[in-house]
């Protein structure tokens, strides 16, 4: 799997990071993925970061 963010679009809410704190962390200097490729087994939660977000700014791939 491979996780893209679009920096430009992301405001920094912190969605992703409640929903997968394993990849997603949103500090005071803006969001930071912690892993580009994630296990298999975080896929269901990538997934809901990817639907959660207010203003799509990420996306998953397998």
């Amino acid at each position: 799997m491979k996780v893209w963010v679009d920096l430009d679009t992301c405001d920094g809410n912190g969605v992703c990071m409640s929903i997968c704190h394993e990849v997603f962390d949103v500090r005071e200097d803006g969001l930071h993925v912690l892993q580009r490729e994630p296990s298999a087994e975080l896929r269901d939660k990538l997934r809901g970061a990817e639907v959660s977000c207010p203003t799509r700014a990420i996306t998953v791939k397998d």
